[in-house]
């Protein structure tokens, strides 16, 4: 396993085709302040260019909490310019995570907060264990979800949901939040992190090619009527029809072995 850092508290781990994305603010509970924005956001670029990363995994070194959210403290210190200065460097990491082309997971234990269940809301698949509590509390101190949770949440839960949980800025425990679909499978306490590394090594071992496009077509589909989301899909069938992903899928099921993947 080789380990990058981007900046003081961010890493990004690699095991053979699965990277984990890690958090490690353990003194902030991981609270987004710019630099650490700054670093997830590096992080996230240099993986979208990795094209030997196969599946992302979001961990915490944090033994209570996967992310807190927004750094208050360095809020509360900004004026208004600094605070417009702010958003760019703010929304970046947040897209980041968002628009990795290939799968993420989260993998949520403790506290997921604000920003920090914004940060799992951009991943595809979030795997908590029961001590995971997530919410956007934002309106409680005067502002809007602005990592994207305002529209993350509706697409997964439906408006009247989102509505419910955001207005109320109240928090949720893990049993609750896997009922409602705020995350996506449970395991047992302090396994989140090997759950979601199990299940991103099982997506890597299908066709990168197909993975990817799958993702590109799921994302841009939402939101349209079907008619136009078939045409999304059709668009990303095209991008893989004739690659050699497909050619060695094809024959390795026919030849009954396991595929190897050329990735193009």
């Amino acid at each position: 396993m080789s380990e990058q850092r981007y900046g003081e508290w961010v890493a990004v781990r690699r095991d053979g085709f699965v990277a984990e994305l890690v958090l490690d603010r353990p003194k902030a509970m991981n609270a987004v302040s710019s630099e650490m924005a700054r670093s997830i956001a590096a992080a996230c670029a240099a993986l979208s260019e990795d094209r030997d990363v196969r599946a992302v995994v979001l961990t915490s070194t944090h033994e209570r909490a996967f992310c807190v959210g927004a750094d208050l403290k360095e809020r509360n210190s900004l004026t208004d310019a600094e605070m417009l200065r702010h958003r760019p460097v703010s929304r970046a990491a947040y897209s980041g995570v968002l628009e990795l082309p290939m799968p993420a997971i989260a993998a949520v234990h403790g506290y997921a907060l604000g920003g920090g269940f914004e940060l799992a809301l951009s991943c595809d698949v979030i795997v908590a264990d029961p001590t995971a509590v997530v919410g956007l509390p934002e309106v409680s101190v005067g502002v809007i979800p602005g990592g994207g949770g305002t529209q993350l949440l509706p697409r997964r839960v439906g408006a009247a949901r989102a509505a419910e949980l955001i207005f109320s800025a109240r928090r949720v425990a893990a049993a609750e939040a896997h009922a409602l679909g705020l995350v996506d499978r449970l395991t047992a306490e302090g396994e989140d992190r090997a759950g979601a590394l199990e299940l991103a090594r099982g997506i890597a071992a299908n066709s990168p090619v197909g993975v990817r496009a799958a993702k590109k077509a799921l994302r841009l589909g939402q939101g349209l009527d079907l008619r136009a989301g078939l045409e999304v899909e059709d668009a990303a069938w095209r991008t893989v029809a004739f690659s050699g992903d497909r050619a060695e899928g094809v024959a390795a099921f026919n030849e009954k072995r396991p595929a190897n993947w050329p990735g193009e």
